[in-house]
């Protein structure tokens, strides 16, 4: 009797033992637990606290100007890089999400009249009141008077689209990046005269700085938000009429169920 109650005494005592471990190895564990911040202090980093605002980089309505240089027919007949009916498709939702949203816009064309004709009639029908600036510069930005209505809307950030890429764009984005201009160039509505030249064309702009983005990115980014019912179905007018795929979609959405992505 005594040994088999000193056996249970032993059993217990083993039990017992190996419950108090385990609780004290839990809680050694529990102890020794961190927290992602402290996990980063103790490895010297520093903790991310990261807050839900956009990033100073994306453009915003308020934010920047966009200058158009020389969508005009004799630059177009040389253009390659691109479809011509995609590109006046892409250069009219690029004006068009510009008025939509009331962004700064500066128009300019090169020897309309004795040589590259008027600037494409899509364009100017979304600012019809608006008479582009007419140069005799290959560069826009050794035009003073384009230069001066640039700077007179006070914005840093500037997005530039024209023909060439490697000539009218490439000169003017360089000049303005130099003079202090945070610079965004539209690909899809720039061309060259190869897929080359324009290709090269953007690689120069970017290693100096200049951000790349493409028309219905712009439009996009301008309303970033499908809660903001003030600009909601003129976007969504655009993407449907020039955004390709994506704006069948939305035709499809509403015309079958009512889609609409601002509840």
């Amino acid at each position: 009797m005594k040994k088999l109650l000193t056996g249970r005494t032993v059993t217990t005592l083993a039990l017992l033992t190996a419950v108090v471990s385990t609780s004290a190895f839990g809680s050694m564990l529990v102890a020794n637990a961190e927290t992602p911040a402290a996990t980063a202090a103790s490895k010297g980093k520093a903790a991310i606290q990261a807050k839900a605002v956009p990033s100073p980089r994306l453009l915003t309505p308020t934010n920047h100007t966009l200058l158009m240089i020389d969508h005009q027919p004799q630059m177009a007949f040389g253009t390659s890089s691109i479809n011509i009916q995609e590109l006046r498709n892409n250069v009219t939702g690029l004006a068009k999400a510009a008025k939509a949203f009331n962004v700064p816009t500066v128009l300019t064309t090169v020897a309309a009249k004795s040589f590259s004709g008027p600037i494409f009639p899509e364009i100017q029908a979304v600012f019809p009141d608006q008479e582009p600036i007419d140069r005799t510069t290959m560069d826009a930005w050794e035009d003073q008077r384009v230069v001066d209505k640039v700077n007179s809307y006070g914005n840093k950030k500037l997005v530039v689209s024209g023909l060439w890429t490697e000539v009218c764009d490439l000169s003017a984005v360089l000049s303005a990046i130099d003079q202090g201009y945070e610079v965004y160039i539209v690909t899809d509505t720039s061309g060259g005269v190869s897929k080359e030249a324009h290709d090269m064309a953007i690689q120069r702009m970017i290693q100096a700085g200049a951000a790349p983005i493409t028309w219905e990115q712009y439009l996009l980014e301008l309303q970033r938000d499908w809660a903001r019912s003030e600009t909601y179905k003129a976007t969504t007018d655009i993407a449907k009429e020039h955004g390709g795929a994506y704006g069948l979609g939305i035709i499809y959405s509403q015309a079958m169920f009512g889609g609409n992505e601002g509840h």
